[in-house]
């Protein structure tokens, strides 16, 4: 059985499809209700000192049916600087203006832009976006790259820590994505065809020329093979185990057009937001906040341990019983907390009551069944 916690968990990214890895991994004001009347959001700018982060937006005042491919927010072509990463839905959000252009973001604004443009759930939202954003994003400026290492995104933290953003392999972005390389291949982040080839073939063969539910329970399974077969680092655990079904699902709930009654989507829309970052012409988002519905469907299809290829060699899956997996939340919450610790070692100032009260906002949107842990001590 798959607990609430982690069907909200991982159905961003997309991904957080942003929202995924399992190596150490690696200020704006809370958004009001003026936030989205405006037209769209052009760029980030870098705080000149640190921020005190806000706590994170709440549920939509209207969270029904609504067009979201509309005039007030554009599609426009990647500029010099701007960064897109390895979830397709966030790279959309900021073709669109939901996101500034540049892909620099604070989880405030994520957080806003998936309600607004995909009415993702509130909390799936939340705990997706604090996961990202704690392991890949910069605590003191709390900004996040929804790609990769960017200045856009201020002052680097001390080591080992860092503010990647979410290309960083290892949390967000993983081995066995759908439509992105395995890391090990050299490029982690962008769209790749061969993959999105494979994609159509088993939504053609599965689906009817459409991607389902079955067809994401085949696929998952078949890229977790071709990994084992092709890739001598390959690992698929923690983390990056959980978003790894999260983002299987993600097309299906946020990719589909919220009038269609049948949640099934073509290989034209597919190419749009994979391929293309772009909004299908006239799409309106889902008629209900939504988050990982399916996921324990494509999980039961073929069921799978956390592991990864022992000692570099291929065809050498070794499961991992200390990974974080779907029965255990709390396992992943001390995962996280552990890696944090690795992170920042002895944070003070700025930095240290930024990394507490971002905890607490992820520990309070996912995981408040858990024992609460204060490595770094509380405010």
């Amino acid at each position: 059985m798959v607990s609430k916690p982690f069907a909200v968990l991982t159905a961003f990214l997309f991904t957080l499809a942003t929202l995924s890895t399992s190596s150490a991994f690696p200020n704006l004001q809370v958004p009001n209700r003026d936030m989205m009347k405006r037209q769209e959001v052009e760029d980030s700018s870098v705080p000149a000192q640190g921020v005190d982060p806000p706590p994170p937006p709440g549920p939509l005042s209207f969270d029904g049916l609504k067009l979201v491919n509309d005039r007030d927010h554009p599609w426009r072509p990647l500029r010099d600087g701007d960064v897109r990463g390895p979830c397709p839905g966030l790279n959309t959000l900021a073709s669109h203006g939901y996101l500034p252009r540049d892909g620099v973001a604070s989880p405030a604004q994520i957080i806003t832009a998936v309600q607004e443009g995909f009415n993702m759930d509130n909390g799936a939202a939340i705990a997706a976006t604090f996961l990202g954003h704690l392991l890949n994003g910069n605590q003191v400026t709390d900004l996040l790259s929804i790609g990769g290492l960017t200045p856009k995104t201020g002052p680097p933290p001390p080591a080992p820590a860092h503010a990647g953003g979410l290309s960083v392999h290892g949390t967000f972005e993983g081995d066995a994505g759908l439509t992105r390389a395995d890391d090990f291949f050299g490029d982690n982040h962008s769209f790749n065809q061969t993959l999105f080839d494979k994609f159509v073939d088993f939504s053609n063969r599965y689906g009817g020329g459409f991607y389902n539910l079955t067809v994401a329970g085949e696929l998952r399974f078949s890229r977790i093979q071709d990994s084992i077969a092709t890739n001598p680092q390959f690992t698929f655990k923690n983390v990056r185990y959980l978003t790894a079904y999260g983002e299987t699902v993600f097309p299906i709930n946020f990719f589909v057009d919220g009038r269609e009654t049948e949640r099934k989507l073509s290989m034209e829309a597919a190419a749009s937001f994979f391929r293309d970052m772009k909004f299908p012409p006239d799409f309106h988002r889902s008629s209900h906040p939504t988050s990982g519905e399916g996921v324990e469907q494509v999980i039961t299809a073929h069921p799978w341990l956390p592991g990864g290829n022992a000692d570099g060699q291929l065809n050498n899956y070794v499961v991992d019983p200390t990974s974080a997996d779907f029965t255990d939340p709390c396992g992943l919450y001390r995962f996280v907390v552990g890696a944090l610790q690795g992170l920042y070692p002895n944070p003070t100032g700025i930095l240290r009551r930024n990394l507490i009260k971002n905890m607490g906002y992820w520990y309070n949107n996912g995981f408040s069944q858990c024992a609460e842990l204060h490595p770094f001590g509380q405010l």
